[in-house]
């Protein structure tokens, strides 16, 4: 009912809503330099009106809920942005670290080494008898060889960096997962819609997926209140309410993936590492055995995308083998076996279609839950685009990019330039003579199985896709005389005797380790031992004799690592053959002629090194097809590839960042606390309440003159 003691009530809710209008204003001042702080305002309410004659009286005001200025709709935009820019950020602050060791402008870089190496050459051809152009070839080849050793050894301590980044950004993210959680619940038992909102659990939620946007990219569903969803783009649940899931970074492992109606009853296994995943498809029906009916599978390393090619284009198929007949693909030996035992090979065949994922190196895996992980490790096909079921954004993207599509993709090139130089150096230099015969040689490149023929994927060369069907010259010498031990002392190994028999030449489909060995014994046992120890072949001249190899038409020589200059098949093992390294009249700069002879100041095998260096030569990466260059301008291309992708992480970096800041201050104009306003707003409700109070003292001295009455 009005009257004076209503005014005291009235003027008493004044007081309060002022006072708590006074008590937000200040906690947004005191707050102006808070990260992840929302500018917060009090909703004044008109209380309860009285019906009363001459009509409704109002009973006063009440401050009704403290809210927050934010927009949800700009903050899900700017975490979008910020996530593009951390990936951006962190790949361009990881590539200019490799910038360095590609340049080129001081003069002391691969690039140069190679030039010194192939003008050597150039040298020696001039002066083949000279001991001291030899002493500086070698002396150049093993500065070439060290600073391939150098830049591998670099490339690969920068990705073992990255790994330790990499296990700080899962164990960040696991943490803040959890803690968005936890926030959750709390906000739904606080919270009060419209009477108690958790505007400090709200800003603290908002500044964790901040944080968690930075890491990885993340898609936010809110429901109100705790009720929360958080996803990956791609649509993996990170939190969901007050429950969360995990992130866990493992080691290499493999993953079937079968049709179905699949009875496949084993799983694949594999020996070694890559930067790639491979994808592993069966294209013709068979089982696992090493002899026929075996199965044929495809191989993709970017996800299926694209599938590894034969040089005319057509797709490369491999035999599904147990563990005796492993298959090299690329950089792993890839054969399949039961579930409890890699040597024991599985009894049902494959159906069309099986798939077999395996990931040869440590990867980003969505915890479900205890049985169930997904691999969610940034993928990008070899056309440049995001496997859009893995993560696409944030700090992890970045890394992940950096070791495996950046870094990964300048060692495989590394590696082919490397392979390049080995074989095609070795190709000349195994069919050339030095200044003086041999006694002794020993290949450098073993096998995996002695008696799997040499050509086959499971032989373990690491030259033997070079191989070619041919023949081999040997030439046999009065190690007394230096002049043929016989008139017919010389000739191609001949291979009729070895089964199949009739075949004279070598072939690479037929013909294993233990037959080349075989063939030599027979063609020329009467001067050479030919035997096999560690997987690598060994010729040794009998007493009286010594040697020499000629014409090598199916690059046998060349593959065995037989009168090779180099030994190791890639930049990680390259190194001089220790024949020659021991002794520089083994550089083989002449050649044996037609008549059996090795002439001094023959310059033959130099000059077609050093013409090797200047002509077009075809390399194939996995990732970027099969090129033509010398192998001087494919390293510079290389180099160039560093510089175009440091140069697209720093524009992109550019573009999302400027697209996240202006997001950023979007949301700002609406959270942010801006001191004039507050000030101002601190003055009006300053008035508000000494108005209030005044209202009080005006009831008080109304009461006061009705006691008055009283006397």
């Amino acid at each position: 009912m009005p009257g004076v003691n209503s005014l005291l009530n009235l003027g008493t809710g004044a007081l309060f809503a002022s006072q708590s209008a006074i008590q937000v204003t200040g906690g947004n001042i005191s707050n102006v330099n808070t990260p992840g702080y929302s500018r917060r305002n009090v909703r004044l309410e008109e209380g309860i009106s009285i019906n009363w004659k001459p009509g409704q009286i109002g009973t006063g005001v009440r401050a009704a809920e403290v809210y927050r200025n934010f927009d949800q709709f700009v903050e899900n935009s700017y975490n979008d942005k910020a996530s593009s820019r951390e990936r951006w950020d962190s790949l361009y602050n990881t590539l200019s670290s490799v910038e360095s060791l590609f340049n080129e402008s001081k003069g002391y870089g691969i690039n140069s080494s190679l030039t010194t190496f192939f003008n050597d050459w150039q040298d020696l051809s001039q002066r083949p008898n000279d001991a001291a152009s030899r002493q500086q070839l070698l002396n150049d080849t093993r500065n070439m060889v060290n600073s391939l050793h150098s830049m591998q050894n670099d490339l690969v301590r920068y990705q073992q960096q990255v790994e330790d980044y990499i296990k700080q950004d899962v164990e960040q993210a696991n943490d803040i997962m959890s803690r968005i959680a936890d926030i959750n619940t709390q906000i739904n038992v606080e919270q009060i819609d419209g009477q108690n909102n958790t505007n400090s659990l709200y800003d603290e939620r908002a500044t964790l997926i901040r944080d968690l946007s930075k890491i990885m990219d993340t898609n936010v569903i809110d429901n109100g209140r705790g009720d929360m969803t958080i996803t990956t783009s791609a649509g993996q649940t990170l939190v969901d309410g007050s429950k969360h899931f995990s992130l866990s970074y493992d080691g290499p492992q493999s993953q079937n993936n079968l049709t179905p109606g699949s009875n496949f009853d084993g799983q694949v296994y594999f020996d070694g590492s890559s930067e790639f995943e491979y994808t592993v498809e069966v294209a013709t029906p068979g089982t696992v055995t090493s002899g026929a009916g075996a199965a044929q599978f495809r191989v993709s390393l970017d996800g299926g995308t694209t599938w590894l090619k034969n040089d005319d284009g057509s797709t490369k198929l491999f035999s599904a083998r147990p563990e005796d007949g492993a298959i090299q693909v690329n950089d792993l030996k890839i054969w399949f076996g039961t579930e409890s035992s890699s040597g024991t090979a599985p009894t049902q065949a494959f159906t069309v279609g099986d798939k077999f994922n395996i990931t040869p190196k440590s990867a980003l895996y969505w915890v479900q839950n205890t049985s169930t992980k997904e691999n969610i490790t940034p993928q990008i096909n070899f056309a440049g685009q995001d496997n859009t079921r893995r993560l696409t954004g944030g700090t992890l993207t970045g890394l992940f990019s950096f070791r495996d599509n950046n870094v990964g993709r300048y060692k495989e090139r590394m590696d082919a330039m490397t392979k390049e130089l080995i074989w095609q150096t070795n190709r000349i230099h195994s069919q050339g003579a030095g200044l003086k015969a041999h006694t002794y040689m020993e290949g450098t490149s073993a096998v995996t199985s002695d008696g799997t023929a040499l050509g086959s994927g499971a032989s373990g060369l690491p030259f033997a896709d070079k191989l070619q069907a041919g023949n081999s010259m040997m030439y046999f010498y009065n190690s007394t005389t230096g002049a043929l031990a016989s008139a017919a002392s010389f000739g191609p190994i001949d291979f009729s005797s070895i089964n199949p028999p009739g075949i004279e030449n070598f072939d690479p489909a037929q013909h294993s380790l233990e037959d080349v060995a075989q063939a030599i014994d027979d063609s020329f046992g009467t001067y050479v031992d030919a035997s096999i120890v560690n997987h690598k072949l060994q010729i040794t001249a009998k007493s009286g004799y010594e040697f020499q190899m000629g014409t090598d038409t199916s690059g046998l020589y060349a593959a065995l690592g037989l009168n090779t200059y180099f030994s190791g098949s890639q930049t990680s093992d390259i190194e001089i053959n220790g024949s020659v390294n021991g002794d520089v009249d083994f550089v083989n700069a002449g050649h044996v002629n037609g008549a059996g002879e090795a002439n001094s100041g023959d310059n033959t095998s130099a000059l077609s090194i050093k013409e090797m260096g200047q002509k077009d030569i075809s390399i194939t990466t996995a990732s970027d097809g099969t090129t033509s260059q010398t192998l001087i301008e494919y390293y510079d291309s290389t180099v160039a590839a560093v510089g175009a992708d440091t140069g697209t992480a720093k524009f992109n970096y550019n573009f999302q960042n400027t697209l996240a800041s202006d997001l950023n201050e979007k949301q700002q104009a609406v959270s942010g606390v801006n001191i004039d306003e507050e000030m101002s707003n601190l003055i009006k409700y300053q008035h508000s309440y000494t108005a209030a109070a005044k209202l009080i003292t005006t009831a008080d001295q109304m009461l006061q003159v009705l006691l008055g009455l009283k006397n």
